[in-house]
């Protein structure tokens, strides 16, 4: 984690010159009176608590002289100093996932980052408590992060632990787009399972639904999809039109720039039509 200061030109060769040898420092040349500082304040002092680089906050108006020396000529503008030279960052608002790219150009990476990663790792040596644990850890960090309750239901969806899936998927508003339709699309998903469970097929269109589920909840898509759009070839009556309904939660689980998405659309519409 970084550190907020507040850096005058009396201060500013130990605080950020010399600082800079040992942690790269990020200089916010702002006014009082600059409604975009006040707007790009609160994310880069976020930021600053998440990733390893100290934020040093410069006040034109209480130090001219500096903004004189370093050219700043309009505000916000952000600067950065690495290895005791202060280079150009950017001038202007940018939004935080903007910045979390400026940062990324920088080589920093973020506590974030770092936590995510390790989950990425405990599941490639198949280390399940590992992993949940390392939601779990990050959740508590980071409760804002929809984007790591989606991934965690889908983890806990994998593990067939439907319970805990819920749990997560709870904490998304589903008005909330994207996260929204994609938490309604994996708490479509959860119903497979409960048909996996649950049925015992009698006829063809059960066999093709029950072949289709399995192979969602395996996530291997493309003979989902296949599954689901025979059935919807062969009966649009089943469980009320079941087998179209099935392929457009996996469509949304997909996403629509998914390659499998695009074709099996354009197929269910040739069908269809």
């Amino acid at each position: 984690m970084g550190a907020v200061i507040e850096v005058a030109s009396q201060t500013f060769e130990e605080a950020v010159l010399e600082q800079s040898f040992e942690t790269p420092v990020l200089i916010d040349f702002f006014a009082q009176w600059c409604g975009p500082c006040q707007m790009l304040k609160p994310v880069l002092e976020k930021l600053a608590q998440e990733y390893d680089f100290v934020l040093a906050k410069v006040d034109i108006d209480d130090n001219p002289e500096l903004a004189r020396i370093y050219q700043v000529e309009g505000v916000p503008d952000v600067k950065v100093a690495l290895q005791g030279q202060v280079r150009n960052g950017f001038v202007g608002m940018l939004t935080e996932p903007q910045l979390r790219e400026f940062l990324g150009q920088l080589n920093l990476t973020s506590a974030f980052d770092k936590q995510m990663a390790e989950i990425a790792s405990a599941k490639a040596i198949n280390n399940l408590e590992r992993v949940k644990q390392g939601y779990a850890a990050v959740l508590a960090q980071y409760p804002e992060r929809l984007e790591v309750n989606l991934e965690a239901a889908r983890f806990s969806l994998s593990q067939g632990d439907l319970a805990d899936a819920a749990a997560f998927l709870e904490n998304i508003d589903p008005y909330q787009r994207p996260y929204g339709d994609q938490a309604q699309a994996l708490r479509s998903l959860m119903g497979f399972h409960q048909v996996v469970a649950e049925m015992n097929p009698t006829t063809a269109a059960d066999q093709l639904y029950l072949a289709g589920a399995k192979a969602a909840i395996a996530e291997d898509y493309e003979t989902a999809l296949e599954s689901f759009l025979n059935l919807v070839k062969s009966d649009r009556g089943y469980r009320d039109d079941g087998g179209r309904k099935a392929l457009l939660t996996l469509f949304a689980v997909l996403g629509d720039s998914h390659s499998l998405t695009q074709t099996y659309r354009k197929r269910l519409m040739q069908t269809l039509f």
